[in-house]
């Protein structure tokens, strides 16, 4: 749930430096949402010092540094320095200074939950019960969160749901990322690749290993293309693929994947799987995917090779 508070927010346009504070109560996604911000190009600091705010904010604005949107998480447990808080956000505003105070909180069975999960005690009262701390820190912020520009609920929200939320709120329109894919072929006989997403095996395919003609040759030759997947069971394989993608990459955007590994392997990594992996490459672009190819095996033999 969002409330929607007095102040108005930042306006994008309203200055070159775009100045964020994220507060709020231990375990309701502080830290979490910096995290977000900080993929949306945000530059990010925990707990900066509020007698620094001014110099800080003066070293991003200096001509040639390339910080446009600054991100501060706030964490306020001494009485001493929420009062100095508030005077440096006085001061920064008294100099024209722009800023948005996003305060994110959690009701208490859901924190005292998401303590007990984490098996962490409460920063404010360790050696009391979490609840205890919980009631202490809520009105040891009730001034900050009454100063926010927006006042953040996430009981109901997953570690998904929050980083969405805070996509939809802060990402600029032109900062729209678009799914990277990186398409890897490999060998079985070498091994399975770890570091991938979905792998597909193609040793179903024709095999050009026992035509003498095309053995010497790799899937980067459009001889081995065409006699790899251009017959019916390859032509066929390639059209579920489509398919499927078509509906499986949306999902993965959705979820707020940056990139997305997909592996295909045969026996050798040197026919079917690089002429499926190039195949592939030109099918996901023209769905409008950025896309980068690698050939585990080719290369690995140029390497030594070399």
């Amino acid at each position: 749930m969002i409330t929607e508070l007095s102040q108005n927010p930042i306006e994008s346009n309203a200055l070159p430096l775009q100045f964020m504070m994220v507060t709020g109560t231990s375990g309701s996604g502080k830290t979490q949402a910096l995290k977000c911000l900080e993929d949306l190009g945000f530059f990010c600091v925990d707990n900066l010092p509020p007698a620094l705010f001014q110099k800080f904010t003066e070293l991003c604005s200096q001509p040639g540094k390339d910080v446009k949107k600054v991100a501060l998480g706030i964490d306020i447990r001494e009485r001493a320095f929420f009062d100095d808080l508030l005077s440096n956000l006085e001061a920064l505003q008294a100099n024209g200074c722009h800023v948005e105070l996003l305060f994110l909180e959690a009701h208490d069975d859901i924190l005292v939950r998401r303590f007990s999960e984490s098996r962490r005690p409460h920063p404010l009262l360790p050696q009391r019960p979490v609840i205890e701390g919980i009631q202490l820190e809520r009105e040891r912020l009730q001034g900050l969160r009454n100063r926010a520009h927006q006042v953040l609920d996430t009981s109901d929200f997953s570690v998904h749901d929050l980083k969405s939320w805070m996509i939809q709120h802060y990402q600029e329109k032109d900062d729209v990322q678009v799914l990277k894919i990186n398409l890897l072929s490999f060998g079985y006989k070498f091994g399975v690749p770890v570091d991938v997403d979905l792998v597909f095996d193609v040793r179903f395919l024709r095999n050009p290993h026992f035509v003498p003609d095309l053995k010497p040759l790799t899937g980067e030759y459009v001889e081995i293309q065409e006699f790899v997947l251009e017959n019916k069971e390859g032509q066929e394989f390639l059209e579920h693929l489509k398919k499927m993608f078509g509906f499986l990459l949306p999902l993965f955007e959705r979820e707020q994947r940056s990139y997305l590994t997909i592996a295909f392997g045969c026996t050798g990594g040197r026919h079917r799987s690089v002429s499926m992996a190039i195949y592939m490459k030109e099918i996901l672009k023209t769905l409008g995917y950025e896309v980068t190819l690698r050939h585990r095996e080719i290369q690995n033999e140029k390497t030594i090779s070399s």
